[in-house]
């Protein structure tokens, strides 16, 4: 009763116990609970949707692209497997600020229209949705408003360029605000119940900018995006790295319903003053798992666990991913801790 437990926990009605979901990478675990070489290019394109089964998710990350809109900039990769070595041979064609303030998103990333984007966007979702009908498959999308700044201009540019003349980035913005809503309102017309807003609008230690510089320049677009989302009746759940309470508030006045987020995320706030009106997904540290005692684990599950039982849109995760030089047995240890003192 996965999908079932799933959809209840974002409409906040009660189950039989915590709903999960996780972000697994971890080559060990994986192949144990499915026998699955990730490594291996034809069956480890399976790996994703067996492991989703396996530990029983009532719910998958999932976000869907627009064509011709990759990025232009590589921003960064982490290392994400044993095997795995990072190859990026591409170079920006931003050199300076100007290049960065006289871009035109839209003339540069063409798009077909939102007609033809919700066509092709319900294929894609009742295709996966049909894959994945032991948990709910949400629709999505991934660059939103600041975060297709970082992934096109690059950290450097973007900050120093919106520094120096926010009125023409900002044009900029609306250039990319606009390709999104192409997105946005493509999905608004499926058949999707739920879509993932990402947007990393944040860092570790909380807001890039000023946060009036995000009540100025982002939200008031976020509002825009969501509407065709919100007159659809779609559940809307934000996620974004890094430590973004300060911005919940905000967030939930712009009207999603849920959120995704890391263990700098207060789980406590949100659970606090939204654990019965809001969906929350993760705040399990990885970080305990890689390092802690058996003891330090179970204290980290209880700690997520005892706020989220009394929230019905709780899902437990480990919300900074489950990466594969975790030791195989924390990782066995927390999921079957959380199994434990998750029933209800």
């Amino acid at each position: 009763m996965s999908y079932e437990r799933g959809w209840a926990a974002l409409n906040l009605q009660p189950t039989d116990k915590i709903p999960r979901t996780e972000y697994i990478s971890h080559r060990g675990l994986i192949e144990k609970h499915t026998g699955i070489d990730i490594d291996n290019p034809k069956p480890g394109q399976d790996a994703w949707w067996a492991i989703s089964k396996a530990l029983d998710f009532d719910f998958v990350w999932n976000t869907f692209s627009l064509p011709n809109t990759d990025r232009l900039t590589h921003m960064g990769t982490a290392q994400w497997g044993e095997s795995y070595e990072v190859v990026d041979n591409r170079t920006s064609i931003f050199t300076d600020v100007e290049d960065v303030l006289s871009f035109d998103p839209v003339e540069a990333m063409p798009v077909p229209t939102v007609d033809e984007m919700a066509k092709e966007f319900q294929h894609q979702w009742v295709e996966a949705q049909e894959r994945y009908g032991h948990c709910v498959f949400p629709g999505g999308y991934y660059n939103t408003v600041f975060t297709w700044s970082i992934l096109t201009f690059g950290w450097d540019l973007f900050l120093t360029a919106a520094a120096l003349d926010m009125e023409r980035f900002e044009r900029v913005l609306d250039g990319f605000t606009a390709l999104s809503m192409v997105a946005f309102e493509a999905q608004a017309r499926t058949d999707m119940k739920a879509f993932i807003v990402h947007d990393d609008i944040v860092w570790t230690q909380g807001a890039v900018f000023h946060p009036d510089w995000y009540r100025q320049y982002v939200f008031p677009r976020y509002k825009r995006l969501f509407k065709p989302l919100l007159d659809a009746g779609k559940i809307i759940v934000f996620c974004s790295d890094g430590d973004f309470t300060e911005f919940v508030d905000d967030l939930v006045e712009l009207g999603v319903h849920g959120f995704i987020f890391e263990p700098l995320t207060s789980l406590e706030y949100i659970a606090g003053k939204y654990g019965q009106s809001h969906a929350m997904i993760g705040n399990v540290d990885c970080r305990i798992l890689m390092f802690g005692t058996a003891e330090e684990i179970e204290r980290e599950v209880l700690r997520c666990i005892n706020i989220g039982k009394a929230c019905p849109g709780y899902f437990i995760a480990v919300g900074n991913h489950i990466p594969y030089n975790i030791p195989l047995q924390n990782v066995e240890l927390y999921l079957e801790l959380s199994d434990k003192h998750g029933r209800r």
